[in-house]
Parts: structure tokens; C-alpha cells; sequence
């Protein structure tokens, strides 16, 4: 039934459609309703139809009825308005000329720009290409390397999904039954991390080899010391401001997630009111990219609701505990197949799919081997797998954003070979991770104690 799943979906049909789809053909093929109707089937029926009666109350209780799911459109709404406020333009500038002196500045200055961006929004598509529009330019205008400067801008821009606030978080806290703001705050250091090893590759690489990521010349970058304090106090108060809003009041216990999303979204209406953006037109495509992005996540997952249950009634999820649990090396060989399979399928398919589909199946497992107590340090495990579904060809999101909005001398070749290094520190970050537990339940031990 899984593999049905994943050849409708790398044929191209609709996730939600792929999933319910399954669902129904296995059902008909799996369960008494055939032999109901008179229509013998050549096996034994594995259950009964009408333990499916109960699918609507499910679908409304655990989406319908889901506060933790309200969060979604809040933060897909933030996002996009603040795509719209100017605030990418302002401090791409600034961090500019503040970081263009070093030789790699132009390129330390996306990745700065592309994690703050990350804590303000959690959507990728919006940073990919407002950086790409902006900064790429200007990149290969000062002879950096294409693809370094496709790399470098691909890969900032999905920080956004395992920086908080990201709807990666929110959609895995809602599956794996764990609280999205603790998941937010045990993210927090791991994101900000796997920035600083994005800017140490840069700074290494323009150490080894200078010509692929010069200084800016002087006159690109000069500018009376006053005059770029204002600016940079102006380029970086909106973005700050935000962060405290949404994150300072989950982080300190003020606000859920869901109020720190609705309070995430009037502030950045605010900020692009006081940069003269907010007009009819910017508000309406913005909540009509809201409602697309919205309404995608949400029949996915009634689709995977419909496949979940019947694949649980195929008593599917007997075999896959029973595969798990007795693979050779015990947690750690669990660890290892569900980190290979899911950075695997990130080739093929997206974060939702992954998430709705394989993620409700490991969680047990993960309780089982871990601790119930260290499922938060399996969800950011996870997250920063998911991470790299963006990057990875041939399906990864931020490839074809960029490519969207790229230079014609960039090539498709340039991004896949700048994104190389990239993937590679994401696994590093990964490894980590599981090396040291204590990146991830650093801040939520703080905040328990407390």
C-alpha cells in the first residue's frame, strides 16, 4: 500500500489525491465491502468496512477541531506579507555593505539575511526568492562564483524550516503528538547552528579560494559610519521586533504558538504599513496565497488520514513496528534506517508527504527505543532531515524557485553543484545533533525550569 502511495506520487498525481486514492483501492481490494455487494473476492477479507464508519468524527476531531493546525495559516500569512513589507530589500543592503569588506561578505550576507528572514517568516518559497531576485545579481556583478552564489542563496532559504517559527514544526508537533512550542524552542539552537556552518563553508571557501567570492571593491562599500549605524538600526529593528513578538512570547510562556502566529501576522501587516506596502492589492494576493498554501495542507492530510487508517486496518503498522523494532543495532539501527529513508524519499517527495505518511508510524517506535521524554530531540532530528527535501535534486523546492528567478548564465548545473556542500554540512548538522542531544534540550530545559 506504501509503495502504491509513492508511485502515484512520483507518477505526479495530487498528494491528498495519491493518499485517498490508495486509501479506496485498498479498501475495495482489502475489505469486506465487495463480498458485501455479492462480488466474491479470491482472498479472505482482512477487515471489515465498517470500521471506517468512524473516519468523519476523525477527520473532524483530529483536523476540523485541531487548535495547534490554526497556526498554519498564520504563519503562511506572515510570511507572505512580509515578502511584500520590503524588509528582504533593507537588509540585504545593509548586511551588504556591512559584511562586503571580508572577502565571502556578499555571501556570509545572504546566509545572515536568509536566518534572520527564517525567524521571521518559515517560508521558503518567499526567501528563496526575494534573494534570488536580489542578491544574485549583485553576486556574479562582483565575479563571485555561480555556483557558490546559487548555493549559497538555495540553501539560506530553507533555514526558514527549522528555524522557528516553521510550519515543518508545526505540521510535525501536531503528527508526533508533541507541543509545537517546545519543538520551537528545541529547534531554536540547531537552526542558528546550521547558519553558523553555513557562513564557516563561505568563509573557508573564500580563504581557499579567493577568486570564487572577492571583497567588494571600496567604492561598493563606503559610506560615512554614521549614516550606516542608522541604517542598519533600520534594516534590522523590524525584523528583531517580530522575532520578539512571535518567538519572545512562546519562548516565555506569554502566548501559544497559534495567538504567537495571529499577533505574527498583524505585526507584519504593521511593517508593511510603515514601509508604505500594505495597500488592497498586496493584501488580497496575500491571503490568497494563504488560503492556497493553507487549504493544500489541509486535504493532505485528510488524504493521509484515510491512508493512515486503512493501513492500520491492513494491520500495516503491525509489520513496520515489527520491521523496526528488530532491525540489527538496536535504537541506534533505527535511528539509522528512518534518517537513510526519509533523507531518501526528500529526493522524490515533499516534507508534507513525509511527514503525514511516515512520520505517524516512527513516533511509537522512537517512544519505545528513546523515552517519551526524548521525542522532542527526535522531532528537531527529524526537521533537520526534512530540511534537505528542499535541496535535493531533482524535486527540491528551492532548486526550482531559484531557477525560476535566476540570471540566464545561471544554469541548472550551477545550483546542483553549489547546493553539494550544502547538503553535505546539513548532514554534518544531522549527525550532531544526534551526537550531542543537548543542542535541542538546552533552551526547552531552561525554559522548564523557569
Amino acid at each position: 500500500m506504501f509503495g502504491a502511495a509513492v508511485v502515484l506520487l512520483l507518477i505526479g498525481y495530487p498528494v491528498a489525491f495519491s493518499l485517498g486514492g490508495t486509501a479506496v483501492l485498498f479498501t475495495l481490494i482489502g475489505s469486506d465491502f465487495l463480498p458485501g455487494l455479492g462480488l466474491d473476492l479470491p482472498w479472505e477479507p482482512l477487515f471489515r468496512v465498517a470500521r471506517l464508519n468512524i473516519m468523519p468524527q476523525r477527520i473532524y476531531g483530529t483536523i476540523m477541531e485541531n487548535y495547534t493546525l490554526v497556526a498554519v495559516p498564520f504563519f503562511v500569512f506572515m510570511g507572505v506579507m512580509l515578502e511584500r513589507s520590503g524588509l528582504a530589500e533593507e537588509l540585504l543592503e545593509t548586511m551588504g555593505i556591512l559584511f562586503g569588506r571580508l572577502r565571502g561578505g556578499l555571501a556570509i550576507s545572504v546566509v545572515v539575511v536568509g536566518a534572520l528572514l527564517a525567524a521571521s517568516t518559515g517560508v521558503v518559497g518567499a526567501s528563496v526568492v526575494t534573494m534570488g531576485i536580489l542578491a544574485l545579481p549583485v553576486m556574479l556583478k562582483y565575479d563571485y562564483s555561480k555556483p557558490l552564489s546559487a548555493g549559497v542563496i538555495a540553501a539560506s532559504g530553507t533555514l526558514g524550516q527549522i528555524i522557528p517559527p516553521s510550519i515543518v514544526l508545526v505540521i510535525l508537533g501536531d503528527q508526533m503528538g508533541i507541543s509545537v512550542g517546545q519543538l520551537f524552542l528545541g529547534s531554536f539552537v540547531p537552526g542558528f547552528m546550521l547558519a553558523g556552518l553555513f557562513v564557516a563553508w563561505v568563509a573557508f571557501t573564500a580563504w581557499v579560494k579567493p577568486h570564487e567570492a572577492p571583497a567588494l571593491p571600496l567604492e561598493a562599500r563606503q559610506m560615512p559610519a554614521k549614516v550606516l549605524a542608522v541604517k542598519i538600526v533600520r534594516s534590522l529593528v523590524p525584523p528583531l521586533f517580530l522575532i520578539l513578538l512571535v518567538l519572545g512570547s512562546i519562548f516565555f510562556g506569554i502566548a501559544t504558538p497559534t495567538e504567537a502566529g495571529a499577533a505574527g501576522a498583524i505585526g507584519a501587516m504593521l511593517l508593511a504599513l510603515v514601509n508604505g506596502r500594505l495597500n488592497l492589492k498586496n493584501l488580497v494576493d496575500t491571503m490568497r496565497q494563504t488560503t492556497q498554501l493553507t487549504s493544500m495542507v489541509f486535504i493532505i492530510l485528510v488524504g493521509a488520514t484515510a491512508f493512515s487508517m486503512v493501513f492500520t486496518a491492513l494491520r500495516g503498522d503491525t509489520l513496520v513496528d515489527q520491521f523496526l523494532v528488530n532491525l540489527p543495532g538496536g535504537k541506534w539501527g533505527f535511528l539509522f534506517f528512518t534518517m537513510l529513508t526519509i533523507f531518501v524519499l526528500g529526493f522524490f517527495i515533499d516534507f508534507i508527504e513525509i511527514t503525514f505518511i511516515v512520520v505517524p508510524f516512527i513516533t511509537p517506535i522512537a517512544a519505545h527505543f528513546f523515552g517519551q521524554d526524548m521525542l522532542l530531540w527526535f522531532g528537531v532530528v527529524i526537521a533537520m532531515n526534512l530540511q534537505s527535501s528542499f535541496l535535493t535534486p531533482p524535486f527540491g523546492f528551492a532548486l526550482f524557485y531559484l531557477k525560476g528567478v535566476a540570471p540566464p548564465q545561471i544554469k541548472t548545473e550551477h545550483i546542483y553543484r553549489g547546493i553539494i556542500p550544502f547538503v553535505l554540512i546539513q548532514i554534518v548538522a544531522l549527525l550532531l545533533l544526534v551526537a550531542f542531544p543537548g543542542i535541542v534540550q538546552w533552551l526547552p530545559s531552561i525554559s522548564n525550569a523557569q
